[in-house]
C-alpha cells in the first residue's frame, strides 16, 4: 500500500513538471497567435493572452469579427512563424520606455498594462521576430518548438472582466509537445461532446434550464429526480449508520447572522442582494448551511458525554455566479448541498476526521469515481484573509495532514486554498475522459464555534469550546449530477437508472405474460415499464436502447413457455435466455448491492 502511495505521488510530480513544460509551450503558442493575427490585420489591438489549463488564448479588439472561417488562414501564418524558427528573447524597459513604446505603436491596452505593475518591478519584455510583447514568461526557446497547436473557438471577453469596459474578442486554442498527444486531446475532446450533461439532459429529459425561471436555476425533470432521490438515499442510509441526525432550516436567514459568522464579508461578491422585510430586519438568501446549523446546536446545552453531536442537511444554498461562469448543471446559482457538521471535543477530532474522509471515499468508490488525488488546502501566511488563532490553524493543519497519511491517501499541501476559517482536505477526482473535478471536502474550524461562543460542558463541570468539521461528500447534487452524466455518458448503473428495466414482448401472443412479468418487477420495487406497441421486436429494442434503459427483457413465444426471458444489457447486448426468477434475483442483487454494471 505504501509502495502505491508513493507511486502515486511520484506520478503527480511528474505530471506537474510536464504540465510546467507544456504552459511554456501554450504560453509561447499564444504569442505565436498574435504575431500571426497582427500579419493578418496590422491594425488590431491586443490586450493579455496567457495559457491555461486547457491551452491558451489572446484577446484582440478589432473591427473585423473573427469567426472559425477566419482560423484557417490564421493557423497557416502561424505555421510561416513557427517555420521561421524565431528565437524568444528576453529584454526590460524602464517604466517611461515602455510607456513610449506602446504609445508610438498604439497598443492602448499594453498601455494601461504597464501600470499594473507595481513600482520597483522590472518590467520585461519578449520578443520573436518582429513581435514584442509585455510578458513575464517563461517560453520555449524557439517559435520551432511549437510543433502541435489547434485554434479551437472565438468568444467575447469585456476588457478585464468588466462589462463597462471594451469587449474584446478571444480566440482560444490549445497546443501539445506533438502531433500524437494533440489528437488524442482532440478525441477525447470529440467524445466529451457526445457526453456533455446539457446535451444528455436533454435527450434523456434529466433536467432543465428555463430563462422564464431564472439562469443558473435547475429543474429537476421526473428521471433526473429518480436519480437524485437514489443518491439521496445512498447519502441517507450511511449518515444513519454513522449516527448522523436529520435537520431543516430555513432558505433565508437575518444578515447579522452572516456578519457574525464572518460569510457576508468573505464572500459578498457572491451573495445575492439582502431583502429587507422592513427598517429594522434585513435577510440574505442563504449562501451556506453552516451558520444554521451552529445555531440549532447552540439551542440546547450539552455535555461532553453527548458529544459527537452530528447535523446533516441537505439544504439549498444560493450563490451568485456571474452570468458567463453559469454551466448547465457544474456551475448554477442554486444548488443543494449534501451538507452536514460534526460537533465534537478536541479529543475526538482525528477519529470524526477519519470517519468522514472514509465516508467520502466510499461515496467515490460507490460510483467507479476512483481515480483521485488528495489536497490539503491551507491559508496562506501572507494574506489577511484567515481569521483565529494560529496555533488552532497549525493544529488543525497538521491533524489534516496526518490523517490523511495515515489513511495511505496521496496528498500534497496548497497553500492560500483553505477557507477563511479552517484549512480543509478536497478530494480531486478524475473522470472517464481524465478531467479533473473538486468533489468531496472536509473541513476542520477551530474558528466559527469561538465566533459563536460554543460551548459544552466537560467532565470537570466547565464549559469548553467544541470544534467544528465540514464535510460534504458529494459537494452539491446538482454539480455532482452533472459530473456522473458525462462520467457514465448518461448509462448509469442499474440502481441509480431511471428506467431500469424495460419488458418487451416480440407479439401480442405474448402480452399477459409480459403483463405478469412487470407486475412481478415493481412488486420488487424495480423501476420498470413495457412496451406493448405495434412495432416489431427490432424496433422495440432500438427504442429502449435510445431511452438508455439498463435492462430489456424480450419475451416470446420459447421464454413464456419455459418462464423464462430473455437479457439484453444496454450497450453489450444479448446475454441469453435465463429463468426470470434467476434474473429477477440478479436485479435485486445489483440494485441492494449497488453493483457498478
Amino acid at each position: 500500500m505504501q509502495d502505491a502511495k508513493h507511486e502515486v505521488q511520484r506520478k503527480t510530480i511528474e505530471d506537474r513538471q510536464q504540465m510546467d513544460e507544456l504552459s511554456r509551450i501554450r504560453h509561447s503558442c499564444a504569442h505565436v497567435l498574435a504575431t500571426a493575427v497582427l500579419r493578418l490585420w496590422p491594425e488590431a489591438k491586443l490586450d493579455i493572452g496567457p495559457p491555461t489549463e486547457e491551452g491558451f488564448y489572446y484577446d484582440f479588439d478589432l473591427e473585423h469579427r473573427f469567426s472559425p472561417e477566419d482560423f484557417e488562414k490564421i493557423e497557416a501564418e502561424m505555421k510561416k512563424v513557427v517555420k521561421e524558427n524565431q528565437t524568444f528573447d528576453f529584454s526590460e524597459k524602464s517604466r517611461n520606455e515602455a510607456k513610449e513604446y506602446y504609445q508610438s505603436i498604439n497598443q492602448p491596452y499594453k498601455l494601461e498594462r504597464i501600470d499594473d505593475i507595481p513600482e520597483g518591478e522590472q518590467i520585461t519584455f519578449f520578443q520573436n521576430g518582429e513581435f514584442v510583447d509585455l510578458c513575464a514568461g517563461p517560453h520555449v526557446p524557439r517559435t520551432g518548438n511549437v510543433k502541435a497547436f489547434k485554434l479551437l473557438r472565438v468568444a467575447a471577453a469585456y476588457y478585464r472582466g468588466n462589462e463597462n469596459n471594451p469587449q474584446l474578442q478571444r480566440i482560444y486554442g490549445t497546443a501539445f509537445k506533438n502531433k500524437t498527444q494533440l489528437n488524442e486531446w482532440l478525441e477525447a475532446q470529440e467524445e466529451a461532446k457526445k457526453r456533455d450533461h446539457r446535451k444528455i439532459g436533454r435527450e434523456q429529459g434529466l433536467f432543465t434550464l428555463s430563462p422564464t425561471v431564472g439562469q443558473g436555476l435547475v429543474l429537476w425533470m421526473p428521471k433526473g429526480g429518480i436519480v437524485r432521490t437514489e443518491l439521496q438515499n445512498f447519502m441517507q442510509s450511511e449518515l444513519l449508520k454513522r449516527g448522523y441526525s436529520p435537520v431543516f432550516t430555513p432558505h433565508i436567514g437575518s444578515i447579522e447572522l452572516y456578519k457574525k459568522s464572518g460569510h457576508f464579508p468573505y464572500y459578498k461578491e457572491s451573495q445575492y442582494p439582502t431583502i429587507k422585510a422592513d427598517e429594522e430586519e434585513e435577510y440574505l438568501l442563504k449562501p451556506m448551511n453552516c451558520p444554521h446549523h451552529i445555531e440549532i446546536y447552540a439551542a440546547e446545552k450539552h455535555s461532553y458525554r453527548e458529544l459527537p453531536i452530528r447535523l446533516a442537511e441537505f439544504g439549498a444554498v444560493y450563490r451568485y455566479e456571474q452570468s458567463g461562469e453559469l454551466s448547465g448543471m457544474t456551475r448554477v446559482r442554486g444548488l443543494t448541498q449534501d451538507d452536514a457538521h460534526v460537533f465534537c471535543t478536541p479529543e475526538q477530532v482525528e477519529a470524526e476526521i477519519r470517519d468522514t474522509v472514509d465516508l467520502t471515499l466510499k461515496t467515490l468508490q460507490t460510483l467507479g469515481l476512483n481515480d483521485y488525488r488528495a489536497q490539503v488546502s491551507l491559508r496562506d501566511p501572507n494574506s489577511d484573509k484567515y481569521t483565529g488563532d494560529p496555533a488552532n490553524w497549525d493544529a488543525a493543519e497538521e491533524t489534516l495532514g496526518r490523517v490523511a497519511s495515515d489513511m495511505n491517501i496521496a496528498h500534497e499541501k496548497v497553500p492560500g486554498e483553505a477557507a477563511f476559517y479552517g484549512p480543509k482536505l478536497d478530494f480531486m477526482v478524475k473522470d472517464c475522459l481524465g478531467r479533473e473535478w473538486q468533489l468531496g471536502t472536509v473541513q476542520l474550524d477551530y474558528n466559527l464555534p469561538e465566533r459563536f461562543n460554543l460551548q459544552y460542558i466537560g467532565p470537570d463541570n466547565a464549559p469548553h469550546r467544541p470544534v467544528m468539521i465540514h464535510r460534504a461528500p458529494f459537494g452539491s447534487f446538482e454539480r455532482f449530477m452533472g459530473i456522473l452524466i458525462e462520467h457514465f455518458a448518461g448509462n448509469f448503473p442499474l440502481w441509480l437508472a431511471p428506467e431500469q428495466v424495460r419488458v418487451l414482448p416480440i407479439t401480442d401472443q405474448q402480452n399477459e405474460y409480459a403483463e405478469q412479468i412487470l407486475k412481478d418487477l415493481k412488486a420488487e420495487g424495480i423501476r420498470a415499464n413495457i412496451d406493448v406497441s405495434g412495432d416489431k421486436i427490432g424496433g422495440k429494442i432500438r427504442a429502449a436502447e435510445t431511452s438508455k434503459v439498463h435492462t430489456m427483457l424480450v419475451i416470446g413465444k420459447k421464454e413464456e413457455e419455459g418462464n423464462a426471458v430473455s437479457v439484453r444489457i444496454h450497450g453489450q447486448g444479448d446475454k441469453g435466455v435465463r429463468p426470470f426468477t434467476d434474473v429477477l434475483s440478479e436485479l435485486n442483487l445489483a440494485i441492494n448491492e449497488r453493483i457498478l454494471q
